[in-house]
C-alpha cells in the first residue's frame, strides 16, 4: 500500500502559489466593481479542452492539518455528507440541489460529474508532521484528498492571494496523478477576505464583528466564522476540481497556467443580484445567520454559486428566478 501524506503536504505548500486553481480573495470581486457574471453570459467565453472530468464516483478523503475543533469537523464532515444526499434528507433548496448544476459539466464521452460523492477517510495530523510518513492509503481511480490546515498553520499566499486551491499530483512524485484541494481555516488570520460574508474586511471601514454595539454583520449559520466560511470554498474547489482536475477540461481563458473556471466566475454570488460585495439574495434565521442552502442533520450552508453551462449564467437553487 502506498501512503501520500508527504508528497500532498509539500505539494499544497509549494503549489499555493498557483492562483489560476485558486479561490482568490480579489478585492476588486467582492467590494466596488466586481466581476461577477450572473445573467451576463456575453461576457463568458468558457470552453472544453477535452481533458477528464471526475465522472466516477469520488472518494473523499480529508486530511485534518493541525489542531481542530470536533464542531468544525462536524460541520465540515456534514457538507460533504449532503452533496449526495437523497432529498429526503434535506429539504429544497439542498446542497445536492446544489451539485447537480455542477453535474452538468461532462467530458468528451458525454459522461457527467458524479453526484456520488463519499467520505471515505480521515487522516488526523495534530501533531504537525511536516511530511513525516503515515498510513493514508492512495486511491489512484477515484480518490480525492482534501487537505485542510487548521488556524495556526501558515501556508504560502493564504489570506495574501488564495483561501484555497486544487491541483494534481505528479506520476514523478507519487506514482501516479491524482487530483486534490487544500483550504485554510481563516478564521484567526483573515476572516474578513476567506470567511466574507462572516467578518468585516480590514479595509472596508466597518467594524469587526466584536465591536461594541454591535453591527449588521451576518452570523454564520454552524456558529464558527472560520469553518462556515471554508465551507464556499470547499464547495468551489470541489466544484472545481471535478470540472477540471487535470487543469485541461472546463474553463475560460487561452492559459492553462491561469484559467478562470466554474466557481471563479461567480466568486462572491450567494443569490439572485449578487455582486459587488453584495451576496445576493439569501436566507436568515431568526437569529441573523445566514444560509442558501440544507444540509443534512438540519444543516444550514452558505455556499457560492457556480457558472450553468446550460443557462450560460451563475446558478443556484435558490435562485428567484
Amino acid at each position: 500500500m502506498k501512503h501520500l501524506w508527504i508528497e500532498l503536504l509539500l505539494l499544497c505548500v509549494c503549489l499555493s502559489r498557483f492562483s489560476s486553481t485558486a479561490s482568490s480573495p480579489d478585492r476588486s470581486r467582492e467590494f466596488g466593481e466586481a466581476k461577477n457574471y450572473e445573467g451576463s453570459s456575453d461576457l463568458v467565453d468558457l470552453q472544453y479542452h477535452m481533458g477528464p472530468v471526475l465522472a466516477s464516483p469520488i472518494n473523499v478523503y480529508i486530511i485534518w492539518y493541525g489542531q481542530w475543533y470536533q464542531n468544525q469537523q462536524a460541520t465540515i464532515r456534514d457538507f460533504i455528507y449532503s452533496l449526495s444526499a437523497p432529498s429526503s434528507s434535506a429539504s429544497y433548496p439542498s446542497v445536492a440541489d446544489w451539485w447537480r448544476t455542477v453535474r452538468l459539466y461532462t467530458d468528451q464521452t458525454g459522461s457527467n460529474i458524479t453526484r456520488d460523492i463519499a467520505l471515505s477517510g480521515e487522516f488526523y495530523d495534530f501533531k504537525y508532521s511536516h511530511g513525516d510518513p503515515h498510513a493514508l492509503p492512495l486511491n489512484p481511480h477515484n480518490g480525492l484528498y482534501l487537505v485542510l490546515t487548521s488556524a495556526d498553520v501558515q501556508v504560502q499566499d493564504f489570506c495574501r492571494a488564495v483561501c484555497g486551491f486544487h491541483y494534481f499530483t505528479f506520476p514523478t512524485i507519487v506514482g501516479v496523478t491524482v487530483p486534490y484541494a487544500w483550504v485554510g481555516y481563516s478564521g484567526m488570520q483573515c476572516p474578513g477576505i476567506c470567511a466574507y460574508p462572516f467578518a468585516w474586511p480590514k479595509y472596508s471601514g466597518r467594524p469587526p464583528p466584536s465591536t461594541n454595539g454591535g453591527n449588521d454583520i451576518m452570523k454564520p449559520p454552524n456558529g464558527d466564522v472560520g469553518a462556515d466560511g471554508m465551507i464556499s470554498v470547499i464547495g468551489h474547489e470541489l466544484a472545481e476540481v471535478s470540472s477540471n482536475p487535470l487543469v485541461n477540461a472546463w474553463y475560460a481563458g487561452d492559459d492553462p497556467t491561469a484559467p478562470t473556471e466554474i466557481a471563479d466566475l461567480c466568486l462572491g454570488v450567494y443569490g439572485s443580484g449578487g455582486g459587488g460585495g453584495y451576496v445576493g439574495a439569501v436566507n436568515k434565521d431568526s437569529w441573523g445567520s445566514g444560509y442558501n442552502f440544507n444540509g443534512v442533520k438540519g444543516r444550514k450552508y452558505l455556499v457560492q454559486w457556480v457558472w450553468n453551462p446550460v443557462s450560460r449564467r451563475c446558478y443556484g437553487p435558490n435562485a428567484l428566478d
